[in-house]
């Protein structure tokens, strides 16, 4: 079993931050069966009833972090981690596709976007007499 520093069985704190998240976070994952919940070892001198966690754990939260980072929802996150232990390539190719086609359209709105604010930030530059045209463009 993995030892935190202090010599004890590093427990969620430690796998919060070994994850780079917060405690909350982990029982958040947790609920949602996306992370597992150590069984409670029984109250034997000492042991406070803490459960115990390991590198696995940690692996698996930061895999979780990962694919939020890449934008994938949380049940999309629990499929790739049932694939994971199937080695199941072509579903985990056409998620990742589908998340491509997903972050393509999300960055084409962006542009636009962007593209809008450009134009509206040049006609406020040209014209400081007459209403700001970026202000009555959120009125509408």
């Amino acid at each position: 079993m993995v030892r935190s520093q202090a010599g004890r069985s590093p427990t969620i704190s430690w796998l919060a931050r070994s994850g780079g998240v917060g405690v909350e976070t982990v029982r958040f994952y947790q609920r949602r069966g996306l992370l597992r919940t150590p069984k409670q070892p029984g109250r034997a001198a000492g042991s406070g009833a803490i459960r115990h966690y390991d590198e696995a754990d940690v692996r698996r939260l930061r895999f979780i972090k990962a694919a939020q980072a890449a934008g994938f929802t949380l049940e999309e996150i629990r499929e790739l981690l049932r694939l994971d232990a199937g080695h199941d390539h072509a579903r985990a190719r056409e998620l990742a596709t589908a998340r491509m086609a997903a972050l393509d359209a999300k960055i084409a709105e962006l542009q636009k976007a962007r593209d809008s604010l450009k134009w509206l930030s040049r006609r406020c530059r040209e014209n400081s007499s007459a209403p700001c045209p970026i202000l009555l463009a959120f009125e509408d």
